[in-house]
């Protein structure tokens, strides 16, 4: 029966939607103020152009969002549903917060994904939510991006500045892909590897919480924002120690990730510049841990002193929407013996354009990274028939040998995704 049931998931995602929707309605109609129940239902197919053709990432999904408010009360809660073949269904809660409303203040208590910065596609001061890349980076970035369990103050003195105070009681780390993913980097050791995740686990104690500042300037000429942060790195810093036989070879390596203390300081801005958008953003990062070249070492991490920026120009001409980023990580007092480069350098550039009435939309997004001459090319199509309803068809081609994106190389694909939204 079980299997019978597991065979028909996208029909009982539908059920639930006409649930949600005759909840709203229910809700609309016996009280003034208005609950909104807006989301999605979508399937995902991918195919694999290599000699393999597997399907890949195939999935059926259901997202969806209740919202009620006052002038002083809100409530929001976001949820979702996943289903994989072969894989038990996925429940999860990716927001879950109260908002209390005040003419200079605002207060939002609870799960919630929160959004900084300017850059697209990058991560620079952006890091309040941690990732989800257990799909590199092909999710949507809602979904990429993951809620966290926050206190948020956001105090107004008047109508072009505000701060906004943020204090995280728990860590939550990067997602990475299972080890069976082919979304999981192989390693380059000759000898069979462990992982040790005993110092992996950050506790949950007061010490050991996260807070973030951040100002923003809004004038008619420039956006502008200032922030800071004591945090944790998100991604484990990877200790490897060689383990030997009693012949003294080599027989197997131990990795155990650990997670540090970060100090981060950055600033951002948009300005528009005759018919040009002009935004920025960069971070400090100070004392960032980093891999020796001899992974082999037992001291296999130093600190560094880290910074990271991005330039992007945004240009409309005619129906074409265009965008170009130049994106550059800079270890500051760089040794030789660190296994990442001292500058690494990527150039991000989309273009858009709708056609027939905004029936029909094609875009182009692609990274390059200049380094390793490797590069990720995501070209998509979308045709909407109806109001809500999505029908869009991909690639994803990987290009290099080594690099980010060229270790994907064999995982080129193309894929469909059917949506509906209510």
């Amino acid at each position: 029966m079980k299997k019978q049931l597991n065979s028909t998931p996208f029909f009982k995602l539908m059920i639930a939607v006409i649930g949600l929707v005759s909840f709203s309605t229910l809700s609309n109609a016996q009280t003034n103020n208005s609950v909104e129940v807006n989301g999605f239902v979508r399937n995902f197919t991918g195919l694999l152009l290599n000699e393999s053709l597997d399907f890949t990432g195939n999935n059926n999904a259901l997202d969806f969002t209740i919202k009620k408010s006052s002038s002083k009360v809100g409530f929001s809660t976001n949820a979702y549903v996943y289903q994989y073949p072969g894989q038990d269904v996925k429940l999860g809660i990716r927001e879950l917060y109260v908002d209390l409303f005040s003419p200079k203040m605002d207060l939002r208590i609870g799960k919630q994904q929160i959004i900084w910065g300017q850059a697209d596609g990058v991560f620079i001061t952006d890091i309040v939510s941690p990732k989800n890349l257990s799909q590199f980076l092909l999710l949507d970035f809602n979904e990429i991006r993951m809620g966290v369990t926050a206190v948020k103050m956001k105090v107004y003195p008047n109508d072009f500045h505000d701060l906004e105070l943020v204090w995280l009681p728990n860590f939550t780390p990067t997602i990475f892909p299972s080890s069976n993913s082919i979304w999981r980097p192989e390693n380059d050791f000759p000898v069979p590897v462990s992982f040790d995740y005993s110092n992996a686990k950050v506790s949950s104690n007061l010490k050991n919480s996260e807070l973030f500042a951040r100002y923003s300037l809004s004038t008619s000429a420039v956006d502008l924002q200032l922030m800071t942060a004591y945090t944790w790195d998100d991604d484990p810093s990877l200790l490897s120690t060689k383990v030997m036989d009693s012949l003294y070879q080599l027989s197997s390596v131990v990795i155990s990730p650990e997670h540090h203390r970060l100090l981060v300081s950055g600033a951002s801005f948009n300005a528009s510049i005759f018919d040009f958008v002009l935004r920025g953003e960069m971070a400090f990062y100070k004392d960032k841990y980093f891999q020796l070249n001899n992974p082999l070492s037992v001291e296999g991490l130093e600190k560094k002193n880290y910074v990271n920026y991005v330039l992007g120009l945004d240009k409309s001409i005619g129906m074409w929407r265009l965008s170009s980023q130049f994106i550059q990580k800079i270890i500051v007092n760089h040794n030789d013996y660190l296994v990442s480069d001292s500058h690494e350098n990527l150039i991000t550039f989309m273009a858009n354009r709708s056609l027939y009435r905004e029936k029909v939309r094609l875009e182009l997004f692609t990274y390059m990274g200049l380094n390793n001459q490797d590069a990720l090319v995501k070209l998509r199509a979308f045709y909407f028939p109806y109001d809500g309803v999505s029908v869009e068809l991909g690639t994803n081609v990987f290009i290099g040998e080594t690099g980010m994106f060229g270790q994907f190389n064999d995982n080129d694909m193309v894929y469909t995704r059917l949506k509906f939204n209510f």
